[in-house]
């Protein structure tokens, strides 16, 4: 556990530093938040993360989500559902968080139906596929036409877009990030009801400075900042496919 401040503190320095090597090429991209990603981590770590600075934290999976956030409520913690949402799991997340991986109208409706309910406004991302047939997401070349859904669900609103590069040596994800970034120019083109493509959500442990550089705005940092998940924990992890492996 004292590792994790220290952890936090050499990351933090990093995305200092890759902001300042982003500077000339993205001048206008907004401030990064740092995302802690904390699925299958113990609360305490939550808490001495928290208690060092952190305010971003980040969860996969919706059971685990719900606990979490019930057991640390009141903290101010600022939470993010990472993992691909199925729309029969929209209602452990709805105006608790904001959403990162959005790809069907399915997923769309269920939120905005219980947004709408609870008489508030769901901020979501939409994943991105960038070519990869396994991978959950919507193609790029079908981005504007999912977009265009958003209008169909006023209390639902797009921040922005998310991706998970092919896995790879960091540095060859360069090119995705910068296609990502080249997306969100193109898409931001035309105005579309309830879409404000402000936010970029990508960047990992092992590329989250060459995120930053290529205009990441939200960076989601998991081994960095905590370390290995503890044996047991990792042996407890229910299986999922490998399309999943690589969210933080």
């Amino acid at each position: 556990m004292p590792d994790i401040s220290s952890r936090l503190a050499s990351i933090r320095s990093r995305v200092a530093l890759a902001i300042a090597r982003r500077g000339p090429r993205h001048p206008s991209t907004p401030e990064v938040e740092l995302i802690g990603v904390s699925k299958r981590q113990p609360i305490e770590a939550i808490r001495v993360a928290h208690a060092s600075g952190l305010t971003n934290f980040g969860e996969s999976y919706a059971q685990e989500f719900r606990e979490k956030t019930a057991n640390l409520e009141g903290l101010g913690i600022r939470w993010h559902f990472i993992g691909h949402l199925q729309s029969n799991k929209a209602k452990y997340v709805t105006g608790r968080c904001l959403v990162h991986a959005v790809d069907s109208r399915s997923t769309l409706a269920s939120l905005a139906k219980r947004a709408l309910s609870a008489d508030l406004t769901q901020e979501v991302l939409v994943e991105v596929n960038l070519g990869e047939p396994q991978k959950p997401g919507v193609p790029a070349a079908q981005m504007a036409p999912f977009l265009d859904l958003f209008a169909d669900f006023p209390s639902l609103r797009c921040v922005g877009l998310m991706v998970i590069p092919p896995a790879g040596a960091p540095e060859k994800s360069r090119q995705h990030f910068t296609a990502m970034r080249k997306l969100q120019d193109n898409l931001r083109a035309n105005e579309r009801q309830h879409v404000d493509l402000r936010h970029l959500s990508m960047g990992m442990s092992s590329d989250f400075e060459i995120a930053i550089e290529e205009g990441a705005t939200l960076v989601r940092v998991g081994t960095g900042i905590f370390g290995p998940r503890p044996p047991e924990v990792r042996s407890a992890l229910p299986r999922s496919p490998a399309k999943r492996t690589r969210l933080g």
